[in-house]
């Protein structure tokens, strides 16, 4: 099989296989506080306010080192 291992030697810190339920909750968080800022008429939250990559499961990706760690570099 010719994609059978990795390319790059790229993997997520995590336990978590996915980031697409945080994902979903921040998003609906946000859309909630800006209906709600929009009815009382005040001014709307920072987008930045939501979804901070450093609440997630997921906390950002690190390089391994090929020869020391090959069965992580099978798919």
């Amino acid at each position: 099989m010719a994609r059978s291992h990795r390319r790059t030697p790229v993997v997520g810190m995590t336990t978590a296989t996915s980031d697409k339920a945080f994902k979903a909750a921040e998003h609906r968080r946000e859309r909630r506080s800006v209906r709600t800022a929009v009815k009382q008429m005040d001014e709307i939250p920072d987008p930045k306010l939501f979804g901070d990559p450093c609440h997630s499961e997921k906390d950002g990706k690190q390089w391994l080192d090929p020869s020391k760690h090959e069965e992580l570099m099978r798919k």
